[in-house]
């Protein structure tokens, strides 16, 4: 029983990690590491510097996906709507 509870936790780690390097990947494609990095302000905050500011608020989500979408208040990005929303979650998830 053991066994089996080693390897399903291993496997999910896997799958977290292959999930958040997909996330990672998209964010590169579609341009947002050239202004933002994980860690270290770039031209614009890292996401963990965004992550912490939108933290433990409800509305952060809806409200960062509104803002990327609209050029006057973010440069355009080339990521399509679902992804972005996809990527705005993996990074308050940091």
């Amino acid at each position: 029983m053991k066994r089996i509870t080693v390897t399903f936790v291993a496997t999910l780690a896997l799958a977290g990690a292959g999930a958040a390097n997909a996330q990672e990947a998209l964010a590169k494609s579609s341009g947002c590491l050239n202004c933002h990095a994980m860690d270290v302000r770039k031209i614009g905050p890292s996401f963990k510097e965004s992550a912490a500011k939108y933290k433990g608020k409800p509305e952060a989500e809806a409200a960062l996906v509104a803002k990327l979408g609209d050029v006057k208040k973010h440069p355009a990005t080339k990521a399509k709507p679902d992804d972005v929303a996809a990527l705005v979650k993996w990074v308050l998830s940091q």
